[in-house]
C-alpha cells in the first residue's frame, strides 16, 4: 500500500539523497516503534532526536510548540537565594494591603481591580527580592514595566516598605486634593514611582521593545553603558490580543535583546471570561513567541504536580492536558473532586488508573491551587533562566489563577475583574488562610483595616535589605539630568536669512535645521532622528552618509548605491532610527528617547517625522502615553495639510491632526509658515524642554512639502511666533476711507493669503493686514489660562485679544485644516470672526484644483473677504457676485 504522507510535496524533494537506502532504514525504525509502541512514543523519540540535535548544533527548525508542562522540571530548579518563609509573610501582607485599599476605596465608588495582582503576587514580589535592580547603585537600574491592573499591590508594597503611607493607600483613585495615588501606573501624577504608563493595553509590551532596543543605542553609540539594564514586562494573556503587544517580537528577536523579559501571567481570563475558552492560550502565545525567534519558558504547574506526572508512565496525563481547552480548565478550579475525577480523569481508561492512586486531597491541591506562577522557587528558576540566556528574548509563561487567596468568590470567576471588594467574613477567611495576625476586633469600625507588621519588623527588614542589595527601592523614578547647553546660533541664523530667489519647502528647512544642530560639538550627538521608512521622502538622505542608521550589526553588506553621495549606510553607532513601515515602533522610539533623561539620566533630543496623517491618526494614544512619561521632544507631521499632498487621495490627505494635538496638554502644537519659523520655534523648544527650568512638554510642528521662497525674518516678530501669531505684511490702503479686514493665515495657506491680499488691493480697493497665526492651540492654551486666571481675581488680558486689539475691520482665518482648527480662537477675538478651511475628506487632484475644491485658494479668500465686508455694510453685496463671477467661482 502506498503511504499517502510521501505523495505530498516538501522543501525536501528539492534537497538530493545521497543516500536513499538509509533514509529508508530511518523511515522503517520510526514505523516500527509506531507500531510497537505506539504513536506517543514514536513522537516522543522523534522530539528528543531533535533536542539532542540542537544540543549538538545541527541546525534544524525548532518545534513550535512543547507539551503543556514546565519548561524546567523541579529538579533542575536552581538553589532559591532567599528566605522562602519571610517572603511568604511580605507576599501575605501585600496582598491584604492591596485588596483592604481597593475595598475601602469602594465607599467611595472609586472602583479599582482586585484579582490581577491576587493572580501575579509571586511574579512580583520574587523580582523585587532577587533580580529587579535599583536606581541607587551602578548604571541605570532595570526598566519595570508594571501591568496596569495589579497597580494596587505595587501601593501594598510601598506602604510596607514606608513609602507610602495609609492616608495615601486610602485616597486611591482619589488624586484631586493632592495626596492621591492613580488609578494605574501614571508618571506624571506619581512622578517619584512610576517610570512607564502601561495600562493603555498593548503599549506596555510594544514600548517595553523599543526600551530594551534603546539601551542598547546608547550603549553601541557610547553614551551610556547599560549593558546591566535589564527591561522587565508584566503582561497579561488577555492582553496580548491587542495586535501592538505581537507588533515588535521579530525585532527583539532579529536585534538579539537578551536584555529583556515578557513575563506573562496566563491566568486564563481577560476583563468579561476566558482568553481562550475553546482554546490553550498557553500554547498559542509559546508558538507565536517561538515562532519570533525568543526564548520560552514555561511555568505552569506548582509541585504538587510531580506526584501525577511520575504517575503517568502512558503519557495519558500529557496528552489530557494538551487538549483540554482554557475555559474547561478555569470550571475545573470551581467544581468539586468527583466533577474532576469524572470529566478530566474520566477522559480514558488510562487516566482513570492514575486517579485511583491520587487523594481527593491531592486532586484538590493540583486544580485548586498548584499553580507555577503561585510557588516563588519556580518563579525564581524560570527568572533566573531568563536573565542568564543569551542571544533571544525570553518570554515567561506562567500560569497562576485569577483571584488567588480571595476566596471560592472570586478565584476563576468570569466576573471578577469587575468585582470591586471582599465582605469582611471573606477577609477574616483570607486572613487564616494567609497567617495573618489581625485580630476581630480591627474590624469593629466596620472597615476592613489595613496591616502592617512593623517599621523595625523581621518582613520590613528583610524586604528593605533585599532592595538595598539590589540597588534601592522599585519602582522607582529619578531624574538626575542636567540642562544642555543652548547650541550655536550659526544653524538658526542661516534660516533666519530666508532662501533668497530659491524655492524650499518648509519640510526641508526643517531637515537642514537638524542636520546642522546635529554638528553642534555639545549637543549635536544627543539628537535622535527618527523615521518610518520615508526618509527620502522627507528629503533626509543627505543624513545617511553623516550619521548613519542605526543597526546593531553595523552593515554586513555591500549597499547597492555604495557610489553616491548619499548611500545607505548602516552602522553599529548609527544615529539615525529607520523603522521600517511602522509609526507605532517608531512613537516607541521616541517615548524611549525622549524620557532618557529620567530612565537613563542621559538627556536625549529626538526627533520623529512621519506623513501627518498617519502621526496622531494612528498612534494618538502613545501621544497619550508619552505625555504621561513625560517625555520631551519634536514631533513632525511632514506633508502636512489637506491639498499639499497632490494625487495621493483621500486616506494621505490630513486636515485635522492638529484638531487631535490639541487635546493633548503637554503637546505645543505649531503650523510655521515659513522656514525662519522653524527656526525661532526649535529655538525656544530647546531652551523650554532641556534648559534649566526645563519642562515636562513636547512639540508638534507641522510642515509643508510645497516649495516656496522662503523671507528673511522682520525685525521683532520671536516672540510673536512664539505666542502664536504676529502681523507679518501691513495693507497699504488705497484711500483713506477704504474698507480694511485682517487675514490670519496659517502653515503654507500663508500663500494664499498673501495673494488674496494683492487681488483685493488690486481689484476692489480693500485692504487687508496679513497675519501669520503660527500656533492656533497656543493662542488657546494662553486664552484658556487668562479665564482661569479671571476665576482667581486675576485681570489677565489673553495674547491673542492684545495682539488684535483695536484692528480695524472683521477678521477672517484661514488655513489647510478643518475649521474647527482655527475656530478654537474665535471667542475671544473682538472682530467679526470668520473662518475658511477643507472640512470633509481629502481628495486627488492638483493643488490649485484641490484648493479650488475646498474653497481656500487665494481668489476664494478674496471673495469671503468681500462678503465679510458687505454683511457689515462696508460695500455693495453686487460685488461680492461680481467678484465670484470674476474669478470663475
Amino acid at each position: 500500500m502506498t503511504d499517502p504522507v510521501a505523495k505530498l510535496p516538501s522543501e525536501l524533494d528539492q534537497l538530493p539523497d545521497r543516500d536513499p537506502e538509509e533514509t529508508a532504514e530511518w523511515a522503517a525504525s520510526l514505523d516500527a516503534v509506531t507500531k510497537a509502541a505506539g504513536p506517543h512514543r514514536a513522537a516522543y523519540l522523534m522530539r528528543r532526536s531533535l533536542q539532542h540535535a540542537e544540543g549538538a548544533g545541527i541546525a534544524l527548525p525548532k518545534l513550535l510548540e512543547s507539551d503543556y508542562v514546565n519548561t524546567i522540571p523541579t529538579s533542575a530548579e536552581p538553589t532559591f537565594d532567599g528566605d522562602l518563609e519571610m517572603e511568604s509573610k511580605i507576599t501575605a501582607w501585600n496582598r491584604w494591603n492591596a485588596a483592604a485599599m481597593v475595598t475601602r476605596g469602594a465607599r467611595y465608588g472609586v472602583g479599582g481591580h482586585i484579582a490581577t495582582f491576587a493572580s501575579a503576587a509571586w511574579l512580583y514580589e520574587t523580582g523585587f527580592n532577587h533580580f529587579f535592580r535599583g536606581k541607587e547603585g551602578d548604571g541605570s537600574g532595570d526598566q519595570l514595566y508594571i501591568q496596569g491592573h495589579a497597580s494596587p499591590g505595587i501601593y501594598a508594597r510601598a506602604f510596607l516598605d514606608g513609602r507610602l503611607s495609609e492616608q495615601q493607600l486610602d485616597n486611591f483613585r482619589q488624586e484631586s486634593g493632592g495626596d492621591g495615588l492613580p488609578s494605574y501606573p501614571h508618571p506624571r501624577r506619581l512622578p517619584w514611582l512610576w517610570e512607564f504608563p502601561t495600562v493603555s493595553m498593548g503599549l506596555g509590551p510594544l514600548s517595553a521593545i523599543y526600551q530594551a532596543r534603546f539601551n542598547r543605542y546608547l550603549t553601541n553609540r557610547n553614551i551610556k553603558d547599560t549593558s546591566n539594564s535589564h527591561v522587565w514586562a508584566f503582561l497579561g494573556d488577555g492582553e496580548m490580543d491587542e495586535p501592538e503587544s505581537t507588533a515588535a517580537l521579530a525585532l527583539a528577536a532579529r536585534e538579539q535583546l537578551d536584555n529583556l523579559t515578557f513575563v506573562i501571567n496566563c491566568n486564563l481570563q481577560r476583563l468579561d471570561g476566558p482568553v481562550r475558552a475553546n482554546f490553550r492560550v498557553v500554547q498559542e502565545l509559546e508558538g507565536a513567541f517561538r515562532g519570533a525567534g525568543w526564548n520560552v519558558i514555561k511555568t505552569l504547574w506548582g509541585n504538587a504536580w510531580d506526584e501525577l506526572f511520575q504517575l503517568d508512565t502512558t503519557g495519558a496525563l500529557i496528552r489530557r492536558l494538551r487538549e483540554v481547552p482554557d475555559a474547561q480548565f478555569q470550571t475545573y478550579a470551581t467544581r468539586d473532586v468527583a466533577y474532576i475525577r469524572e470529566h478530566f480523569f474520566g477522559a480514558e481508561p488510562a487516566l482513570a488508573e492514575l486517579a485511583k492512586l491520587l487523594s481527593d486531597a491531592k486532586i484538590a491541591e493540583c486544580f485548586y491551587s498548584s499553580r507555577g506562577g503561585h510557588e516563588a522557587r519556580k518563579v525564581y528558576a524560570a527568572y533566573r533562566a531568563a536573565v542568564e540566556h543569551k542571544g533571544a528574548p525570553t518570554v515567561i509563561l506562567a500560569q497562576t489563577v485569577k483571584g488567588y487567596t480571595l476566596g471560592k468568590g472570586f478565584e476563576s470567576k468570569n466576573a471578577n475583574h469587575q468585582m470591586k471588594k471582599l465582605s469582611i467574613d471573606e477577609f477574616k477567611g483570607m486572613r487564616e488562610l494567609l497567617g495573618l495576625p489581625i485580630p476581630d476586633s480591627a474590624f469593629e469600625d466596620g472597615l476592613v483595616p489595613y496591616g502592617h507588621p512593623g517599621a523595625d519588623s523581621p518582613e520590613v527588614r528583610y524586604l528593605q535589605e533585599r532592595r538595598a542589595a539590589l540597588g534601592g527601592p522599585a519602582p522607582a523614578r529619578r531624574v538626575h539630568a542636567a540642562a544642555l547647553p543652548q547650541p550655536e546660533d550659526r544653524a538658526f541664523k542661516a534660516l533666519y536669512k530666508g532662501s533668497g530667489k530659491q524655492e524650499m519647502a518648509t519640510t526641508m528647512a526643517f531637515v537642514r535645521l537638524v542636520k546642522d544642530l546635529m554638528r553642534d560639538k555639545e549637543t549635536g550627538k544627543r539628537w535622535v532622528p527618527i523615521v518610518p521608512d520615508e526618509a527620502r521622502t522627507f528629503g533626509m538622505e543627505s543624513l545617511f552618509p553623516s550619521a548613519g542608521i542605526y543597526s546593531p550589526m553595523g552593515q554586513t553588506y555591500d549597499p547597492v548605491d555604495r557610489d553616491q553621495l548619499m548611500y545607505y549606510k548602516e552602522a553599529k553607532d548609527g544615529q539615525i532610527l529607520n523603522e521600517g513601515i511602522t509609526e507605532a515602533g517608531a512613537m516607541a522610539d521616541f517615548i524611549a528617547a525622549a524620557s532618557s533623561y529620567a530612565t537613563h539620566g542621559e538627556t536625549m533630543i529626538p526627533f520623529y517625522i512621519f506623513y501627518s496623517m498617519f502621526g496622531w491618526q494612528r498612534t494618538g494614544d502613545q501621544m497619550w502615553q508619552l505625555a504621561d512619561q513625560l517625555g520631551k521632544g519634536f514631533i513632525v507631521g511632514a506633508t502636512a495639510g489637506r491639498t499639499t499632498l497632490t494625487g495621493e487621495g483621500l486616506q494621505h490627505a490630513d486636515g485635522h491632526s492638529h484638531l487631535i494635538a490639541s487635546t493633548n496638554p503637554a503637546s505645543l502644537n505649531y503650523d510655521p509658515a515659513f522656514a525662519y519659523e522653524i527656526a525661532v520655534i526649535v529655538k525656544d523648544g530647546l531652551r523650554r524642554m532641556y534648559g534649566p527650568e526645563a519642562e515636562n512638554i513636547f512639540y508638534y510642528l507641522t510642515v509643508y512639502n510645497e516649495p516656496k521662497q522662503q523671507p528673511a525674518m522682520p525685525e521683532g516678530v520671536e516672540d510673536g511666533i512664539v505666542k502664536g501669531l504676529y502681523r507679518f505684511k501691513e495693507g497699504v490702503p488705497a484711500a483713506a476711507d477704504a474698507p480694511r479686514l485682517q487675514l490670519l493665515g496659517s502653515g503654507t495657506a500663508i500663500h494664499w493669503v498673501l495673494k488674496a491680499q494683492e487681488l483685493l488691493a488690486a481689484d476692489w480697493g480693500v485692504t487687508a493686514d496679513v497675519w501669520s497665526a503660527t500656533s492656533w492651540g497656543e493662542l488657546r492654551r494662553d486664552a484658556l489660562e487668562s479665564d482661569e486666571a479671571l476665576l482667581r481675581g486675576e485681570e489677565r488680558v489673553p495674547y491673542v485679544a492684545q495682539a488684535l486689539s483695536g484692528a480695524p475691520g472683521p477678521v477672517l482665518a484661514v488655513s489647510d485644516w478643518m475649521r474647527a482648527v482655527p475656530d478654537q480662537i474665535s471667542q475671544w477675538v473682538e472682530q467679526d470672526w470668520s473662518s475658511l478651511g477643507t472640512d470633509g475628506f481629502g481628495l486627488s487632484d492638483t493643488r490649485e484644483g484641490a484648493r479650488r475644491h475646498f474653497g481656500v485658494d487665494a481668489e476664494s479668500v478674496a471673495v469671503a473677504a468681500l462678503a465679510q465686508l458687505a454683511r457689515r455694510g462696508e460695500i455693495p453685496a453686487s460685488k461680492v457676485k461680481e467678484a465670484r463671477e470674476k474669478y470663475g467661482l
